[in-house]
């Protein structure tokens, strides 16, 4: 990762009414880390930062920092957080990580697929991005901005897991090997209609089974109805008959 020159300027208003006043004068908050150092707040003229921001394959940027006033020629930072305003998009705040050249960093890096996957193309697939970021560990200068994974070959039902992709010179992707980070799946009217079968194909049964139930029930239904029945006309013809003897 190539190094970009940046000028920060220390910063003595920390409340909410004092960071609120540096950004209406044009300027962004920020604050600069790390483990041979104190926290020191400083804060970075917006249009320089922006200009950064927009030059940069993501908002992972190594800084060759300089702060005005300080001893200290140049230090080298990472930026390792930007907030933004959730509606406007601008920049609200901006965390740095001081590092030093031969110690090895962990950063989380974007990934950006690169081709049209073969499945897309010709099986009308989709592609499915599941990791967005990967865990990564190199030094300074080795870490990449950006990792680009080619999915041209991805037919569908086929994925690419973090195993599956080659880290550059000197760059270490930790996590779990089996993750998957790029998969093409079926067409979404296929897996419907697939799901649509199947729930048919469970349903069958059942009616079937309610339909022996009813064919089976009705006639000892019947049976016992026409029993009961017979033997309460019978009961009922005895009575007859012995009232018209007593007559």
């Amino acid at each position: 990762m190539k190094s970009v020159s940046l000028t920060a300027y220390p910063r003595t208003l920390v409340k909410r009414t004092g960071v609120k006043k540096i950004r209406t004068n044009g300027r962004i908050p920020a604050v600069i880390y790390g483990r041979h150092n104190p926290p020191q707040n400083l804060e970075i003229i917006d249009r320089d930062l922006e200009n950064m921001i927009h030059h940069s394959a993501s908002e992972n940027v190594l800084l060759d920092l300089k702060v005005d006033g300080d001893a200290r020629s140049k230090r080298l930072a990472l930026v390792q957080d930007v907030q933004h305003h959730a509606l406007s998009g601008k920049v609200l705040h901006v965390d740095l990580h001081e590092v030093s050249e031969t110690e090895k960093v962990t950063i989380m890096v974007p990934v950006e697929p690169t081709g049209e996957p073969a499945g897309v193309k010709t099986g009308g697939g989709v592609l499915e991005h599941v990791l967005f970021r990967i865990k990564t560990r190199a030094l300074p200068k080795d870490l990449p901005e950006i990792i680009h994974v080619d999915v041209a070959h991805l037919e569908i039902g086929k994925s690419i897991t973090l195993g599956d992709i080659k880290a550059p010179e000197g760059v270490e992707f930790l996590g779990e090997k089996k993750i998957v980070v790029l998969a093409v799946a079926a067409p979404v009217a296929e897996v419907v209609e697939v799901a649509a079968t199947d729930a048919a194909a469970a349903a069958q049964p059942e009616m079937i089974k309610e339909k022996k139930d009813e064919t089976g029930a009705a006639p000892a239904a019947a049976a016992k109805g026409g029993e009961k029945g017979g033997e309460k006309g019978g009961a009922d013809k005895g009575a007859e008959k012995k009232a018209e003897k007593k007559k």
